[in-house]
């Protein structure tokens, strides 16, 4: 089968996109990528939660599908939407990467008796809503500034003395294979500084009707995962959020129970809410969490 890859140009999303051609090609495949810029590599000077509308890291490339440009889009799983657009679906998921967040600190800017490690009052980047509120329950003093750019870029600008620390994902960072040994690396514990739903996952997306290309790509989908992010993304579809929402879900099964831990605020600019939530049934446990969330538990 002839397979067509759309993806964004940085270099992460690159690597997911060689990743999802080296395992269709192992299944016998042929694959070709091509690159697609969205409205968010394009506006670099907003944070995400002043960018007006939704999916602006996906919707080029799911325009793409629908118009037959390519056949398959490979997407960071947080950043899609969770209502599929019009004939498009999600035919699979990748396994989970370390789904954490991680602290990048300058040296002359880290202080291990502070919490955090970061230096008080320090200057903190991140553009993400879910991380600047959690950085304000845990650290009220720091100074919170945007942070753009893609990976690498964010480092430099870290290295180039603009920010004390920044906060990135850790699935990122590893699936990159940084040298990151001039800089000070604390991973935020998820019952502590909870991922965005879906964090460290790939979403595969094609045309709702194309049954030949989700079949070929039924091998590379991990039920476990679908199941687990299922309940993040079902919180976060229920309070109709986006990456403008400050919320943060991570759900593991252990044993035979699921542990949810969720960080909520009402706005970036407001401390979050942490809360540890415990069921051994599967259905409505979104729904369970929303209800308590909105004070109707």
């Amino acid at each position: 089968m002839n397979i067509r890859i759309g993806s964004r140009g940085s270099d992460l999303a690159l690597w997911q996109a060689h990743f999802v051609e080296k395992e269709l090609k192992k299944l016998g495949h042929q694959v070709s990528i091509k690159i697609i810029e969205t409205k968010g590599d394009r506006i670099q000077d907003l944070s995400f939660d002043k960018i007006e509308g939704k999916g602006f890291f996906t919707k080029e490339i799911e325009n793409a599908l629908l118009d037959n440009s390519i056949d398959l889009a490979v997407h960071s799983h947080k950043d899609l939407e969770t209502e599929q657009p019009k004939g498009l679906k999600i035919a699979a998921v990748s396994y989970r990467e370390n789904p954490t967040d991680q602290l990048l600190i300058r040296k002359s800017s880290a202080d291990k008796s502070e919490l955090l490690e970061i230096i008080k009052n320090g200057i903190v980047g991140t553009s993400s809503a879910r991380r600047k509120s959690q950085l304000l329950r845990l650290r009220p003093d720091v100074v919170i500034k945007d942070l753009r750019g893609n990976v690498p870029t964010r480092i430099n600008k870290l290295r180039e003395g603009q920010y004390d620390a920044i906060v990135l994902a850790t699935a990122g960072i590893k699936r990159l294979d940084l040298d990151l040994s001039d800089l000070v690396c604390v991973e935020l514990a998820p019952t502590q500084f909870v991922p965005a739903p879906a964090q460290g996952v790939l979403g595969l997306q094609i045309r709702a009707n194309d049954n030949a290309l989700e079949s070929a790509l039924e091998p590379m989908h991990h039920k476990d995962v679908a199941a687990a992010i299922a309940i993040e993304r079902g919180v976060l579809k229920l309070l109709n959020g986006g990456c403008q929402l400050p919320l943060g879900v991570f759900a593991v099964k252990e044993s035979d129970k699921w542990q949810v831990e969720v960080s909520h605020s009402h706005a970036a600019t407001s401390p979050s809410n942490l809360k540890t939530y415990s069921f051994k049934e599967e259905e409505g446990i979104a729904e369970h969490i929303v209800a308590d969330i909105q004070g109707r538990g």
